[in-house]
């Protein structure tokens, strides 16, 4: 039987070290998850997997199931293609969001990461308040965010749009696209060297497939031209998938995403600037509102800042900090925001009452 080489799916001598710790177990990389189903790739060749009772039991955090890119320690069962996943090895990286409810649960959309392309299109769906959320999970992640601006043939304005996004892309490379003219791909197989994994990320119909397919050198997905209705490209990726770039990196393709949630994310890395002016204000305390000495009103008065960005900034912070609180505390904690105190919400409506 052939065997496979994992290094050109990522496999570096720190996980080969660390896999050796397990000599009754195969190491492998998931490539595919469907719910709690994955496929994994090991040196014997492709199996679809399970998670083994006893993970399934001891494992109390979404987060800790295995996502796709994750390294697995697996025994192959009796069964023809089949195994079952015992343990995950340590991560050197995870993207991950905050997941629908509000429980506090999170989600992994990739993991392992080298780079993550946060892709937008340069069309309708261009919006850099998305690109705010985008890297604040990213840069969170451990992984090097890279902007892809896609659909470049079909804009129109393309210095002004760059304008807008300078201000959020506070050190992080803009790689403009265009998949109709060939543009923009050799800017993105520089990330893709020495079997470098990066992730797709990005709203439904930006263009993410398309990419894939132009660095695959073939169409592995089929696509259609946009609708005229709003901009988007038809195809739509229903589930996270790892893929061997025939220039020896590996690339991951996940769903579009109508809401990022976020439920961790690195702020001081993604609003560098608000949190440097923020060390120049008069009180250490500073809410940044109207406290006397505030740099960071100061700046927006000035024309430095713009308030949407500020605004912007405020609202992830509020959206983290209320992440991991049930239904009973986060009200507490919206009451408490814009009335004090309950007891001052009371006091208030007691007031409106007379």
């Amino acid at each position: 039987m052939k065997t496979l080489n994992l290094i050109e799916y990522g496999l570096t001598n720190h996980i080969n070290q660390t896999a050796a710790e397990f000599p009754n177990e195969q190491l492998a990389r998931v490539t595919e998850q469907h719910r709690d189903l994955y496929q994994v790739i090991a040196e014997t060749g492709i199996l679809q997997a399970q998670v083994s009772g006893k993970f399934q039991h001891t494992t109390v955090m979404t987060t800790d199931f295995p996502a796709v890119g994750d390294w697995v320690m697996i025994t192959p069962t009796a069964e023809n293609g089949q195994a079952i996943i015992h343990r995950i090895l340590p991560r050197t990286s995870a993207l991950m969001r905050g997941a629908a409810g509000s429980d506090g649960a999170g989600q992994i959309i990739a993991a392992n990461l080298g780079t993550v392309f946060i892709c937008m299109s340069l069309n309708a769906d261009f919006n850099v308040r998305r690109v705010e959320r985008y890297l604040t999970i990213a840069w969170e992640s451990g992984a090097l965010p890279v902007i892809v601006l896609t659909k470049a043939d079909l804009c129109e304005d393309l210095p002004q749009k760059l304008a807008e996004l300078s201000e959020v892309a506070i050190g992080v490379e803009v790689v403009t696209c265009s998949a109709k003219q060939s543009e923009g791909y050799e800017q993105l197989r520089k990330y893709t060297n020495n079997s470098q994994t990066v992730a797709f990320v990005g709203s439904s119909g930006v263009g993410k497939s398309t990419l894939i397919n132009g660095l695959m050198g073939q169409d592995v997905f089929v696509t259609k031209e946009i609708r005229g209705d709003d901009d988007k490209g038809r195809h739509t990726t229903t589930f996270r998938q790892l893929l061997k770039l025939p220039t020896g990196g590996i690339v991951i393709d996940t769903p579009g995403m109508r809401e990022l949630r976020i439920q961790t994310g690195d702020l001081a890395k993604t609003f560098e600037d608000i949190e440097q002016l923020a060390t120049q204000c008069k009180f250490k305390d500073c809410q940044h509102q109207t406290e006397p000495g505030c740099a960071v009103q100061q700046a927006i008065t000035a024309g430095e800042l713009s308030a949407e960005r500020f605004e912007s900034y405020q609202k992830l912070q509020r959206e983290m900090a209320y992440s991991n609180l049930n239904s009973r505390e986060l009200e507490n904690e919206k009451i408490k925001r814009m009335f004090g105190s309950k007891n001052e919400m009371k006091q208030m409506l007691k007031h409106l009452k007379k």
